[in-house]
């Protein structure tokens, strides 16, 4: 109750009688990412702060704290949670991944701050997708712009045998496809035979 109020006093106050803050929901959600599942920033930025708090603790999907401030664009707690040594990159969906997926003007920040602690660029979820896949889909152009600068593998197929061209397409988005392909054409050189 507590958390869906955004009410950081009787967290507190729980803790103070001996509570143990990783402890799960009945729905099996550890209190920080269902506090950043639910926008309660102020009880999300509280229990950042505890020395205690497993900050790998994941929801039932796998998604832990930074997977889930990424993808709705909350800066702050992205910077929070990797100062406190959060995880950047994992096996399957990464923080990378969720940050690319994310449409929001803090896309961009959060990517770049990822990627400056070491993201994975091409990092592959479960099916084999990548993060410029998943922003060439879903995000904002700028985020697509920047993983081709950093170095992303823009013909990389997943398990579909799609890449973040037919992403692009298939999302109806034709400027970014053209982005992706002029970046494939720039590095294919024009050498003559």
């Amino acid at each position: 109750m507590a958390i869906s109020r955004d009410d950081v006093g009787p967290i507190i106050e729980l803790q103070l009688r001996g509570f143990d803050i990783n402890a799960p929901n009945p729905d099996l959600v550890p209190p920080l990412p269902l506090a950043i599942q639910v926008d309660s920033l102020r009880v999300a930025r509280h229990l950042i702060q505890q020395p205690t708090l497993n900050l790998e603790a994941s929801n039932p999907a796998g998604e832990t704290a930074l997977m889930l401030a990424a993808i709705r664009g909350h800066l702050d707690l992205v910077q929070a949670l990797i100062a406190r040594g959060a995880q950047v990159n994992r096996p399957g969906w990464t923080p990378l991944h969720y940050a690319a997926s994310h449409d929001g003007a803090q896309a961009l920040p959060i990517a770049q701050l990822l990627l400056a602690h070491h993201a994975f660029i091409d990092a592959r979820s479960p099916n084999a997708s990548t993060p410029l896949m998943l922003a060439a889909h879903y995000g904002r152009r700028e985020v697509v712009e920047l993983l081709l600068r950093e170095g992303a593998e823009p013909l990389a197929r997943n398990q579909q045998g799609l890449n973040a061209i037919d992403f692009a397409l298939l999302a109806h988005r034709p400027d970014v496809a053209e982005a992706i392909a002029a970046s494939v054409r720039a590095q294919q050189g024009s050498g003559t035979w």
